[in-house]
This record gives C-alpha cells, structure tokens and sequence, in this order.
C-alpha cells in the first residue's frame, strides 16, 4: 500500500481481526482491512468473499477456506469459532474475512464472543453490507427524502436454514415503506405470500439481486406478487437480495452501472414512477 497520510494500528501476534470484505466487489474492501490482508498470518475466509482478494494476500500466508453455501457440505459454526482460537493461540496474525459486514446477518457477533471467552484479542472492521451496497450497485437506494424514511433489513433464513421463526410479519408489512431481505430466494415464495397475507400490497415494486457488485450481478425488477414466478422464469440463483418498495422505481434514473455498461440514458425523473404507483 502506498504512504499514507495517517498511521494504520498495529495487527499483533496472537489476535483475530474480524474484518467485513463488502458485497462482492474487490474494491470495496476498506483501507483497515487491506492493512489486515497484507499482513495477515492466516486468513480464514468466506464463500462470497471475491478470490482477487485473497489473491492479494502476503505471500506465505495460511490460506483456509470456510464459506458456507445452502444445501452443500459446510463447516460449522463452531469449528469455525474454534479454529479462528486455535490459529490465534499459535502465535498467528488471524485475518476472518467476511463478505458484506461482520455484523449484519455475518455471524460475526458469535465468532466474536467465543474469542471473548478464550481471551483471544480481536478487532473488528466493519464492511459494506450487500443490502445497501449490493442495492446501490443496482442503482436503487435503500432511502430516499421523497420515498422512504424508514427501512427495515431482514434475513431470509434463521440457524437451521429455514424461514426465521418469530418473525412479526404484521409489522414487516406495515412498519417501514422499504423492505430488505437477505438470503431471500430458498424461502422467496414463503416470504412473499406471509407479506401479502399481512397485508402488504401485491402490486407493490420489488426487485431481486444476485451477485451484487460483481461483473456478472443480475437485477430482476417485478412486483411482490410476481417476485417468485419471475425469479423462477429468470432462473436467478442464490444468494440474493430481495427488496420490496417504491425505492425500487428510483432504478429507471438511478442505474448508472447499467447506464455505463450499455451507453444508454436514464430516466431523469424516475420519482414520477413512484408518484403515479402512490396514486394509482
């Protein structure tokens, strides 16, 4: 890394950095935790976390795999947790990189407390998590002055891998104008028809997002009644972001990786979308 104009902290022998690598996209990964890829022992690392990334790793470092994908052999949480001890107790400079934020739906938290309860040091570097940057890579803000001022991010599966239970599904469909659902497509149809039965619109714009941030995301613009049939159709794979919300028609003016991609223009008033929606 080139000079810069401040000094980074010092990545000790024997502790964990618990270090969020963002949506997808290499760039996207933050200064702190670039420090924590250069000078990293061992690194630890996720499904969705881009290789580029652990490409750019110190030469000699340990590299381990640890990602976990639905319906496919994976390791548990828990020897997760322990390993990440283990390597610290040897003497390692431990890098646990996460996709997205280690702290929203990354599990970070857990992997945090057992280093609290074996006295291992650690630090945590937040990352970009894929439900506001994954969204905005889509061209559609989870807030907007003129659409939304509250939004409401939830997983689209709990521990076991099905739909969370508990869940207030009367109070997703009412509390907040915009909907963020991550891990969404296993259980999209179940998500869609508890909303719809609690009372969110049917008509309502919805959108699904895989792969965001990367050269190949794909972006499914639908409506919530529709979202399941048209993710089928697409033949769309997870993980994916759902999003429910007018936010969504903000996309006609604001997709400017597509715009940049296909030469076109964009729309120059999409809120006129969400106005005749509103009014229809």
């Amino acid at each position: 890394m080139e000079s810069l104009p401040f000094e980074m902290p010092e990545f000790a022998p024997g502790s964990v950095w618990l270090v969020g690598a963002g949506p997808g996209d290499p760039g996207l990964l933050s200064l702190l935790g670039y420090h924590a890829l250069r000078s990293a022992d061992a690194i630890v690392y996720d499904a969705l976390v881009d290789t580029r990334l652990i490409d750019a790793a110190r030469p000699g470092a340990l590299r381990e795999y640890a990602g976990k994908r639905g319906g496919k052999p994976s390791p548990k949480q828990r020897d997760i947790s322990l390993r990440l001890v283990e390597l610290a107790r040897a003497g390692h400079r431990v890098l646990r990189l996460k996709g997205g934020d280690p702290f929203v739906f990354g599990r970070g938290g857990e992997e945090a407390l057992t280093l609290v309860g074996a006295g291992v040091p650690f630090r945590i570097v937040p990352g970009i998590s894929s439900g506001v940057g994954g969204l905005a890579y889509a061209g559609i803000p989870v807030t907007h002055r003129d659409v939304n001022h509250a939004v409401t991010f939830v997983t689209g599966h709990g521990v076991t891998g099905d739909l969370p239970d508990g869940l207030d599904w009367r109070a997703l469909a009412h509390g907040a104008p915009v909907l963020v659902f991550y891990m969404a497509l296993k259980h999209l149809d179940a998500i869609v028809r508890r909303l719809i039965a609690a009372g969110r619109p049917p008509g309502d714009a919805a959108a699904i997002v895989v792969r965001a941030s990367l050269p190949d995301q794909r972006v499914l613009e639908t409506t919530l009644a529709q979202a399941p049939r048209a993710a089928e159709a697409a033949g769309l794979q997870p993980p994916g972001l759902f999003v429910v919300g007018e936010a969504v028609r903000l996309r006609a003016g604001l997709d400017w990786l597509g715009a940049m991609s296909h030469n076109r223009s964009l729309d120059a008033d999409p809120l006129r979308l969400a106005r005749d929606a509103a009014s229809a």
